[in-house]
Formats: structure tokens, sequence, C-alpha cells
């Protein structure tokens, strides 16, 4: 049994105005409830700004809520072709931003606010007597620096991810001398062929990691390489093989991800890309012209890698700090929702395994709490967006007291694909001849779950779409690929399906 309000709620802060976020507000007002939408950025999904280059290889059509439908239709809202792409800049411009401002919406919306906590109104955590019932406190400070408290009945926080990067060091730390803001620190998801090209032209950048983030900016790297021959590129990973980046080539279930592994391993056997592998970063030292020495070790030996640039695409982790009074049952591993954590944990599971799942998978000790979208997903980077949607439709149903409809959890998801769409797509360039994917960096065989084989693809008898997270996307989230100033086929994923 969930560990449901005694009453429906009247007011909920809904955290994140990300695609989560805003299609839990839309579920909330059609029920009848009074959403409050704290967001930090100016705009809605400010995140999925930061990596609006990237072409998402989900069709419209698994993009958006029903809910949030229903209130743009009402507008007379044009919905998007629903076999198209969208970048991560038109699904907001086309989709997010329309929503946030449909009437039923925009009242509740509050930009510029950030939550620096949440806790049950007159207790700390440690009070047990008179709790229950109590309503949440959510402290917020704006970008002038004012302080507010909110009051309100429930908190759905639909944060995300995207803020809290993985370090870069060993043991799950980050290394001496990793700094973020660093003039070496390239983000992980940097537009290399757009905005950010003069910046890498000619220069040395490294990639850390082995998901989908990495091959996209190492495609991308690669394709610069060619425009700008004194381009170098250097991919570092902790293991001692990339057969599970490369997948299953011409064997993979799905083609265009064959063929993305297949491209970034010759471009590593031709020497366009320089590959280290078993390193583990111990320490940065920075140089006196704004490069870095990136020092580790392979096999105790100690390595150094000089680079100008460093790309960090090693996934994301939530930021629970902020729920510290709030009383949670996280599981130790996954850092997910304690009942949702065993669906999701990536040791064991796939995109293609997490079963749909709701409010009563997601309720918490403290009694109108809910961890929801890629936040929900703690460490594990199968998130579907599609599967988001369901979460607060669940939940709104239970804060507006429908035990009914709350636990009653279904998808419905497409006949094709694992964590994409095989959709070809009917484009000029060689980058939209088809679409990338990832099920979470496997190469299970082709007719069966993500799986470790290196020789085949990955699939399931039940595949399902990919979606992103509002991290987010993070690693939160999301397949896609960048733009079309490339002629190589791109895949992304920040904190959407399988990291």
């Amino acid at each position: 049994m969930s560990n449901l309000i005694s009453r429906p709620a009247r007011t909920v802060a809904v955290i994140g105005a990300g695609p989560v976020g805003l299609a839990a507000a839309a579920h909330l007002v059609e029920r009848g409830l009074t959403p409050i939408v704290l967001e930090t950025g100016a705009g809605p999904a400010a995140a999925i700004r930061e990596w609006g280059h990237v072409r998402l290889f989900s069709p419209w059509r698994f993009d958006i809520d029903s809910a949030a439908r229903r209130l743009l239709e009402a507008q007379d809202w044009v919905a998007p072709d629903p076999d198209g792409l969208p970048t991560g800049d038109e699904l907001i411009d086309a989709y997010l931003a329309p929503l946030a401002k449909t009437p039923r919406i925009a009242p509740h919306l509050r930009y510029g606010t950030r939550v620096t906590a949440v806790a049950r109104l007159g207790v700390d955590k440690t009070r047990t007597v008179d709790r229950e019932g109590r309503p949440y406190l959510v402290r917020t400070q704006n970008t002038a620096g004012a302080w507010e408290d909110v009051i309100v009945d429930a908190v759905i926080d639909a944060s995300g991810t995207w803020g809290q990067r993985n370090p870069l060091g060993a043991h799950g730390l980050a290394a001496p001398g990793e700094d973020h803001a660093a003039a070496w620190a390239a983000g992980p998801l940097p537009d290399v062929l757009g905005s950010a090209r003069d910046r890498f032209a000619g220069k040395r950048t490294l990639v850390v990691g082995m998901g989908h983030s990495a091959a996209n900016t190492l495609l991308n790297l690669a394709a610069l390489k060619e425009a700008e021959p004194s381009t170098t590129v250097v991919w570092a990973i902790r293991g001692d093989d990339p057969a599970r980046l490369y997948g299953g080539g011409s064997a993979d279930a799905l083609p265009a991800r064959g063929t993305i592994g297949t491209r970034l391993r010759e471009l590593v056997e031709t020497g366009a890309i320089e590959l280290v592998t078993g390193f583990t970063i111990d320490r940065f030292e920075e140089r006196g012209d704004g490069a870095v020495a990136v020092v580790g070790n392979i096999g105790g030996v100690e390595q150094v890698i000089e680079t100008d640039h460093v790309a960090a695409a090693t996934g994301f982790r939530p930021d629970l700090e902020m729920l510290r009074e709030v009383r949670l049952e996280i599981d130790s591993t996954v850092e997910a929702p304690a009942k949702l954590a065993p669906l999701i944990d990536p040791n064991f599971h796939s995109c293609g395994t997490v079963p749909p799942h709701g409010e009563a998978d997601l309720a918490q000790p403290d009694e109108g709490f809910y961890l929801v979208g890629m936040k929900s997903y703690g460490r594990a980077p199968t998130f579907l967006l599609a599967t988001g949607y369901e979460q607060v439709r669940s939940i709104a149903a239970a804060l507006a007291g429908d035990r009914e409809a709350a636990d009653k959890v279904e998808l419905d998801l497409p006949e094709t694909g694992v964590c994409s769409s095989s959709r070809s797509l009917e484009a000029t360039s060689i980058a939209d001849a088809a679409e990338g994917s990832g099920c979470c960096g496997s190469t299970a065989s082709a007719d069966s779950g993500c799986g470790t084989s290196a020789d085949s693809g990955c699939g399931t008898a039940r595949p399902e779409p990919v979606a992103i997270g509002s991290r987010g996307l993070a690693t939160g989230v999301l397949h896609g690929y960048s733009g079309e100033r490339t002629e190589l086929p791109q895949l992304e994923q920040t904190g959407g399906c399988c990291g």
C-alpha cells in the first residue's frame, strides 16, 4: 500500500519546469489541484537549452505528454509532425514553451527560483510525533538573492540530474584539481560543430567516458578533424575494451546504432581518434596556457595526457542535499527510491526491461513527497520520458484522492526499437539518413534484452521508445544525434535512456 496523504492535496510544489515537471503541472491542474512550479532557469527546460543542438531520435509522438497535449490543443496549438525528430531547442520552442504559456499553467510558474531545501513545516527530520499530515516548507532563493518559503501540501521533485555530474576521478570522487569551471573543462556535450567550433578547431581534446555522450562528442570531433586536420582527439576509458560501445556492427538489430559503433571503431583503428584504455584519473595539473595535464595510471603505472580541453562524459547523479530534512527511503546503490531501485538497477536492467511504475513505487515515508523523472532513477541511466509521464499521471491521481487511477499504471509502447525509434529519416544529409540508438551502451543479442555480448545488437520482445531526461536531459537524458552539420550519424544520451 502507498503511504498516501490522508486527504487530497490542494497545493503541490513541482520542482523543475522540464518535460516531466510541466507534465506534472498539466496533470495536477486537470485534477483540480494547484501546482507551484519552481524553475531555476529563466524559462522552461533550462537544462535542455544547454544541449539544444542535440537532435533526439525519439519521434515527436513519444515526446508529448497526454495531459499537456490536451491543454495545448485547447489553445489551437498545432502539433509537430509525429514522425519528426526534434532537437533539444525544438523540443522547447515547439512544445514546452507553448505549454508553459497556456492559461492553466502560466500563472503557476516561477522562473529564476532555486529550491535550496525541503522540510515538513515546524518539525525537523527526527520528529515523529505529530509529523503526519503536516504541510511542506519549500525554501527558495530568486536570482536577486531574495529568500522565500513556499508552504504546500505535497512536493513533486522533477529537478533532474543535469547539474550534478559524476566526477572524472577514480573511486567515484572528484580528482584533485578537477574543476568544472576551469578553462579546459568542456562540459559533457560541447557544441563542437556549432557555437563552440572555434574553441576546439586545431586543439587537443580528451573525451572521458564510454557511454553515448562520449560517442556523440567523439564523432563530432572526428568530423571537425576532417575539416581542421590539426585537431587532435583523444578518448580515455577506464575499461580495457571499448567493444561495449562499438556494438554489434552489421549484426546490430538497429542498423544505425551499428553504423555508429562501426564508424567509431574505424576512427580508432585508423588513428583519427587516439584511444587510451585502462586509464584511471588521479589528478589534474593546470598549465599556464590554459591547458591541463591529466595525470592518471594504467595498471599502476603513472601516465600523463596533456590536453587543451576535457569533455567529461561520465554521467550524472541526483542532488539529495536539499532533501536532508525529508524522510526518504533511498537505495544505497542506485540512489533511487527503494521500491523502484530493483526495477531499474543498471547492473541487471536495460531500458527495455524497466517496467512502468507509478505512485505506489515512488511514495516515501514522508507522505506526499515524490522524486520523479530522471531524478527518480538516481544514478541509473535507463530513464524513459514516457515512463516519467506515467509517473506523474499516477501521482496526480493519488494526490487528488483517486486511488484506482493511481494504481492503474499503464504504458503504451511502440513496436520498434529498444530505447530508440528504428524509423529511417527522410533528409538530405548522411547524418539524417539513419537514427542512432544505444541501449545502455550494451551489446546484447539482437533478439533479447540488453546484455554484454560483444558481437550482437540489442533488442527485446517488446521494445520501448527513447525519451529524454529533464536532466537533464541531461545523464540524463536522452538519446539523439547532433544537428545537420556533419556527415557522421550522431548518437546522444544525456539522462535519457541508457548512459
